[in-house]
């Protein structure tokens, strides 16, 4: 048997990426995260620029690595960390825009649900619904854990587009209660239905309409689910 040398875009070898990934989308995030709250980091990818980290959190081991924006882009990156490196959990730690006039900036939500008119699930595995849910048992854990940590958090459906900028004439209403519009989750949870795996979803709202969060703190300001997301990996591992 040829000796395993990666993928076409995650460099690392067998062993080095923990059971358990937490991603952000933005590469600069995974590093912040790895810098301030592992310990004894090893840096298993730069492929490209996503950068990812292993090491150890209160004494067990945890991977982080940046999913890039959109689709195609989570597509790639989860299908490759279960299905090449036996990658367990995937969770999720992204941006959003809020669709509800209650939601304040920074706000986290725990997605139910993700809503998509995307065909990526069609294309990729023959799904046809609209609608993909995440791991309930790890979906749980997240709750669990914001609850232990005394954490507020929103729980509800999110919408999955592929365009961050449309002329919003055209929008059609969500058949379901949406609470708010992302880019990623209904990508990483068809991925993780097909492969029998576990992913799991945290937003944090970076876009209101009157309030825009700047890109230094949407690199640094995500840290109560960050925190959450990581004292339920430790779990898992």
């Amino acid at each position: 048997m040829s000796e395993f040398n990666g993928t076409p875009h995650i460099s690392a070898k067998k062993g080095e990426i923990a059971k358990t990934v937490i991603m952000p989308g933005d590469p600069l995030r995974a590093k912040f995260v790895a810098d301030h709250y592992l310990q004894d980091l090893k840096l298993f990818n730069n492929v490209r620029g996503m950068l990812g980290f292993t090491g150890n959190y209160k004494g067990k081991k945890v991977s982080v690595m940046g999913h890039g924006m959109g689709m195609p882009s989570m597509g790639i990156y989860s299908y490759e960390l279960f299905n090449f490196y036996d990658v367990e959990n995937i969770i999720r730690v992204g941006s959003c825009g809020a669709y509800r006039a209650d939601l304040d900036l920074f706000d986290v939500i725990l997605t139910e649900a993700s809503y998509s008119r995307s065909n990526f699930a069609k294309v990729a595995f023959g799904y046809d619904e609209d609608l993909l849910y995440p791991d309930k048992e790890l979906t749980e854990k997240l709750e669990e854990n914001a609850k232990r940590m005394n954490k507020k958090i929103v729980k509800g459906i999110v919408i999955s587009g592929d365009s961050f900028y449309r002329d919003r004439s055209l929008e059609v209403p969500a058949p379901y209660p949406i609470v708010a519009g992302e880019m990623e989750s209904f990508a990483l949870f068809a991925n993780a239905r097909y492969l029998h795996k576990k992913a799991a979803c945290l937003l944090t709202v970076s876009d209101l309409k009157d309030k825009i969060a700047t890109p230094k703190e949407r690199e640094t300001a995500f840290m109560e689910m960050i925190e959450i997301a990581l004292n339920t990996a430790i779990e898992l591992e």
